[in-house]
C-alpha cells in the first residue's frame, strides 16, 4: 500500500511506492521486468526557506481562506510532530537525487517528449499481469484489469453509455485567464480548458452504479468550487458530501510554499467528494505526499479508498481527463497513455525495500 503513515484524518502517501508495486511483475517477451516511475521526478525542494508561519491577520473578505489554511495547517503540525523516528530522513534520501535548476528541465524535457496525438486509439489488459505495449511507434507500460480511450470526454462517455462504475475520478481542465493569457503554453496542453458549464454538460448521469464515489479535482479558485457544489454535482445527479486535501511537501516533508491567508498559493489542492446512494465518506481527510514534477500528475487515490473502507474489492473505477493508467480502471481523454511512457520509468531490483 502506498499509505506510509497514517493518524486520524490524515495520511502520508507515497507516489512512487504505489507504482512500484503497480509494475513488480511486467511481462516483456519471454521475461518478467520490475519498474517504477524515475526517483528524479520527486525531488521537490524548497525554492527559497520558508520562515515559521505567522498568526495570519484576518481580514473580512478572506476570513473562508484564513480558516480553512489554518485548519490544514494544524493538521499538518499534527503529522510531522507524530511521525516514527527516521522516517523523514528515509524520505529525504530516498528522494533527493537532483538540484532544482536540473529537475525543472529534466522534466520539461519529459513532457514535451511524451507529446503524443493518440486521437481515436483504444486498448487496455484483460489480464492481472502488467505489460509492455507498443503503440505507434513507442513502447508503454499497461497495467492490468485496465481499459483506456483517446478523445473528447463527452463522445466517449456516450460510448461507455450501459456500463456502471462505482467509484468516478476527473480532473478538468478549469478554465483559467493566467494560462489564457500564455498562449505558448496553452497550446502545449492537450486538453483544452472548459467552461464550468461544458464540463457540466458531460453525459455521465448514466454510467453511475446503485451506490458511486464521485471525486473531482478542483483549484482553489472559489468560482470552480462553488461550480462543482451549485452547478456541476446538481447536473450530474450527485450529492456533494465533503472535501479532501491533497498537501503537497518537499522532500524534507515541509510545505512546498507557505499557507496563506489570501489568494495566494496554497501548498495544498482540493478533491472535492460527492455520492450517489448511500454511500459513507469520512469528512476533511487530508492526504500529503511529494508531488511529481509533471505537470498535473496527481496522485494515484486507490490505496485512499480502501482504507478509508469507500470502496469493496474490485470496483469498476472510472477516470476522466486521465493522464496516466491505473489498475482495474477506464481511463478516458486525449492523454491517458502520457504518463505511461517507458522513458519515464527505470528497472529496479524488486527486492529492495521501499520507504
Amino acid at each position: 500500500m502506498s499509505i506510509i503513515f497514517s493518524k486520524e484524518n490524515i495520511c502520508l502517501i507515497d507516489h512512487m511506492d504505489f507504482v512500484t508495486k503497480c509494475y513488480s511483475n511486467v511481462r516483456e517477451k519471454n521475461n518478467t521486468k520490475h519498474y517504477t516511475l524515475t526517483p528524479k521526478l520527486f525531488s521537490i525542494k524548497r525554492k527559497s526557506i520558508i520562515a515559521p508561519s505567522k498568526q495570519f491577520r484576518k481580514r473580512k473578505h478572506n476570513d473562508n481562506v484564513l480558516e480553512e489554511a489554518l485548519t490544514i495547517q494544524a493538521i499538518y503540525n499534527n503529522l510531522i510532530a507524530s511521525l516514527p523516528t527516521g522516517l523523514k530522513t528515509a524520505v529525504k534520501t530516498k528522494y533527493n537525487t537532483m538540484d532544482a535548476s536540473s529537475l525543472r528541465d529534466f522534466s520539461k524535457n519529459l513532457f514535451e517528449s511524451t507529446d503524443y496525438d493518440h486521437k481515436d486509439t483504444s486498448g487496455g489488459n484483460n489480464s492481472e499481469v502488467p505489460l509492455i505495449c507498443q503503440i505507434k511507434g513507442s513502447d508503454f507500460l499497461v497495467p492490468g484489469k485496465c481499459r483506456f480511450k483517446c478523445g473528447c470526454v463527452k463522445e466517449e462517455c456516450k460510448k461507455l453509455d450501459g456500463n456502471k462504475y462505482d467509484i468516478v475520478i476527473a480532473d478538468p481542465p478549469w478554465w483559467n485567464k493566467y494560462i489564457r493569457r500564455l498562449k505558448k503554453a496553452a497550446i502545449k496542453l492537450s486538453y483544452s480548458m472548459m467552461y464550468n458549464e461544458e464540463i457540466a454538460s458531460i453525459p455521465i448521469n448514466n454510467l453511475f452504479s446503485d451506490t458511486t464515489l464521485i471525486a473531482v479535482w478542483c483549484t482553489n479558485s472559489p468560482s470552480n468550487i462553488n461550480s462543482v457544489k451549485e452547478l456541476i454535482f446538481p447536473k450530474w445527479g450527485v450529492e456533494y458530501v465533503t472535501t479532501w486535501y491533497w498537501l503537497k511537501l518537499t522532500i524534507d516533508l515541509e510545505p512546498i510554499c507557505p499557507f496563506s491567508s489570501g489568494s495566494k498559493k496554497q501548498p495544498y489542492e482540493r478533491l472535492i467528494m460527492g455520492r450517489r446512494g448511500d454511500l459513507k465518506v469520512p469528512k476533511n481527510v487530508v492526504f500529503a505526499s511529494i508531488p511529481s514534477s509533471l505537470h498535473s500528475h496527481k496522485p494515484p487515490l486507490n490505496d485512499l479508498f480502501t482504507y478509508y473502507n469507500i470502496s469493496t474489492e474490485g470496483p469498476h473505477v472510472l477516470e476522466l481527463f486521465a493522464r496516466y493508467l491505473l489498475p482495474n480502471t477506464t481511463s478516458v481523454g486525449y492523454e491517458p497513455l502520457k504518463w505511461q511512457n517507458l522513458a519515464l520509468y527505470v528497472e529496479v531490483d524488486n527486492k529492495k525495500n521501499n520507504v
